[in-house]
């Protein structure tokens, strides 16, 4: 079997469908499945060179669509070479135009690879109610009105990271009639062995660490992750507390408006630290030396970071916009709460009162659930199990 990934870009920056991607192909590799990546970066981007696998740059892409002229002639060339093709997001460009050249060839009646779509929770309706999403809720809607309704509805199959999302799926468009919707679920490779090598260089990005165990928020800084409700929490329960672990924010984004008002909300306190984006080493560092790992997000479709922490057996403190907070809350690897102040406030004031040793086991509750729900090797099965049944 040979399977064709469509993504808009494979920047490592750009987070989570990408090292979803690049997460999943290894695991298909060690199985003898091929996996080629199509993008639309250009030929000259950094990270190339980097991953064991090929991917095509046929871009840069121009404009809000991400229009990119190579995309037909290189599927026209190409795409009869694979068994599977999976589009990997919406709204942009790669989507329908994929879709439009599988489905012309399929019309002509040539045998064409199988096609699915897996949206990353771009169909959550969170996207379409959110506020300063107004312009982008409408855009939406006519893009689904005049093209996006035809991808999802016409591929062979909707492929969701976990049962959360697939039901989200069907609340903010209509009509919305796909022909199998196939919960695959999400894999993440496990981590690497701790050393105290990751620690050094964890320390070096983040040289205001006081080297005890710290509280650690790892993602995007964007307000949708929920940040801002998160330092404001801290700095409430600090004022009753001045003995709390550090705060680590790490993640890219601290240059952008809203990475600088989050740090003006921190009000230059020491005990809230941002050393920007952790990788390799320095992110292991951090995942093995915290305490609790807090992601208060508005919507989160899966979450890598998450289900890296639990990896390394730390509990994590999520809310219950995170799409899989009913696998945490079973495997009782956390707390789940709601997406605001006092709701996170609670939270850590919970995590604070327990004992040593309950979170020592919660943290192991954390890891039996990603082994048991969020391994690699059980998301692989799923997903060759569906491309053989069909």
């Amino acid at each position: 079997m040979k399977i064709l990934r469509v993504i808009s870009s494979m920047d490592p920056k750009g987070g989570g469908p990408c090292q979803g991607i690049r997460n999943s192909i290894s695991e298909f590799k060690r199985r003898g499945i091929d996996n080629d990546v199509l993008c639309f970066d250009s030929s000259d981007v950094e990270y190339l060179g980097t991953d064991d696998f090929t991917i095509y740059t046929i871009g840069p892409s121009t404009g809000p669509y991400a229009y990119c002229p190579d995309l037909k002639r290189w599927l026209l060339d190409n795409i009869l070479k694979y068994d599977v093709v999976i589009i990997h997001g919406l709204w942009l460009y790669h989507s329908y135009g994929t879709y439009k050249v599988w489905n012309n060839l399929k019309k002509s009646g040539v045998k064409v690879p199988r096609l699915y779509v897996m949206p990353h929770g771009m169909l959550d309706p969170y996207f379409q109610k959110a506020k300063g999403r107004k312009l982008k809720a409408i855009r939406n809607w006519l893009f689904w009105k005049l093209i996006e309704n035809r991808v999802v509805n016409n591929v062979d199959g909707i492929l969701f990271t976990c049962k959360e999302e697939l039901l989200l799926a069907r609340e903010p468009f209509f009509p919305y009639k796909p022909k199998r919707e196939l919960n695959i679920g999400y894999g993440v490779l496990p981590p690497p062995e701790y050393n105290t090598e990751m620690g050094n260089v964890f320390f070096e990005k983040c040289i205001h660490w006081n080297k005890k165990p710290l509280w650690l928020f790892l993602s995007r800084i964007h307000e949708k992750k929920g940040v801002d409700i998160l330092i404001k929490a801290y700095l409430k329960l600090k004022l009753e507390n001045n003995e709390l672990p550090q705060l680590i924010v790490a993640g890219p984004g601290l240059g952008t408006n809203f990475g600088k008002e989050i740090q003006k909300i921190a009000k230059n306190n020491m005990d809230i630290l941002f050393p920007g984006m952790l990788a390799g080493d320095s992110k292991w560092g951090a995942f093995y030396n915290c305490e609790a790992f807090i992601l208060p997000s508005h919507q989160e479709n899966f979450g890598i970071a998450i289900v890296e922490a639990m990896a390394c057996a730390k509990p994590v403190l999520i809310t219950n916009k995170v799409n899989i907070w009913r696998e945490i809350k079973a495997g009782e690897g956390g707390f789940i709460g709601f997406d605001t102040e006092e709701s996170v406030y609670e939270m850590l004031k919970d995590w604070l009162s327990l004992s040593s040793q309950k979170k020592i086991e919660i943290g192991e509750n954390a890891q039996n659930t990603y082994v048991q729900s969020f391994s690699i090797k059980e998301m692989a099965d799923k997903m060759i199990n569906v491309f053989k049944d069909a």
